[in-house]
């Protein structure tokens, strides 16, 4: 759900305003994801020439699950509307070079952006706020310069500061309530609670009904992972891999740094609690 005065709604991707970029720009490899191979620049087939895709409702079931995971936080239409002043890649070839260069590094701002709210929504964190906020204008600055000032930027130099801010953030909230407790899974299926860390490898694993209140899951690889119907109370998510992980009745309403792209390529129900901020996927049960 999104409202008039969320200041995430600039970074949730609008096509209307965006001419086809992720389409054209970025490269894609036959897999299962897609169903044949694109070199970055070339136009995917199924983009029209009014820069919409042609299958877009059926994507999934013609081998694109990968599209419809992507997103790009606003970048397109950033690049788009105000970086380049409503022109396309299809104007000329100054246009078409520029624009291809500075739409991923547009997509790490908005996505640094997006975390960046994040930790300014969160209550516990709030003696952060005000270097968030600084950091956050730093990044809105970039994002709102010339396409040469942002090829050209030191992206680490701008990240690190915030990255470190954005952990702090997530450890106070992850301190603030109960923590998740006892077992989790049960017999062959169970998981030792040491193995809920940063980066873990969770692949498969049995997590059905888990106490994850407050846990540390930070770039874990959570690929095909049974999550249903546990508890991620003030889980710190940012960076978790949760293609195909099954998330059936669980709770992530308070989930902290939890992106659409992540709910993209997962597997829920109408039971599955997100944060207002993100939608539920149309491919939910």
């Amino acid at each position: 759900m999104r409202t008039a005065e969320d200041p995430r709604r600039e970074l949730r991707a609008d096509c209307s305003r965006c001419v086809g970029l992720c389409c054209v720009a970025l490269a894609f490899a036959r897999s299962a994801d897609f169903a044949f191979d694109k070199p970055a620049g070339d136009p995917c087939v199924n983009l029209d020439h009014d820069d919409r895709c042609r299958i877009h409702p059926q994507l999934r079931d013609r081998g694109f699950k990968g599209c419809t995971v992507f997103d790009c936080f606003g970048a397109g239409q950033q690049v788009t509307q105000h970086t380049f002043g409503g022109r396309s890649w299809r104007d000329d070839a100054d246009t078409r070079s520029g624009m291809f260069a500075t739409f991923p590094i547009m997509r790490q701002l908005h996505e640094l952006l997006w975390y960046l709210e994040d930790a300014l929504a969160l209550p516990a964190a709030a003696h952060l706020h005000p270097a968030l906020r600084q950091a956050r204008a730093a990044v809105r600055s970039l994002a709102q310069a010339p396409a040469a000032e942002i090829v050209a930027a030191d992206l680490e130099q701008l990240r690190a500061p915030a990255a470190q801010l954005l952990r702090d953030a997530a450890r106070l909230t992850r301190e603030s309530g109960p923590v998740g407790a006892g077992p989790i899974g049960s017999g062959r299926g169970r998981v030792a609670r040491s193995r809920i860390q940063p980066g873990a490898d969770l692949m498969g694993a049995d997590l059905r009904r888990a106490d994850l209140r407050g846990a540390e899951l930070r770039g874990a690889l959570l690929i095909a992972a049974d999550l249903r119907d546990a508890d991620l109370s003030r889980a710190e998510l940012i960076g978790a891999d949760l293609r195909d992980a099954r998330l059936d009745g669980a709770d992530l309403h308070e989930a902290i740094y939890l992106a659409q792209s992540q709910v993209n390529a997962a597997a829920g129900d109408a039971r599955t609690r997100l944060p207002a901020t993100l939608d539920q996927p149309a491919h939910w049960r």
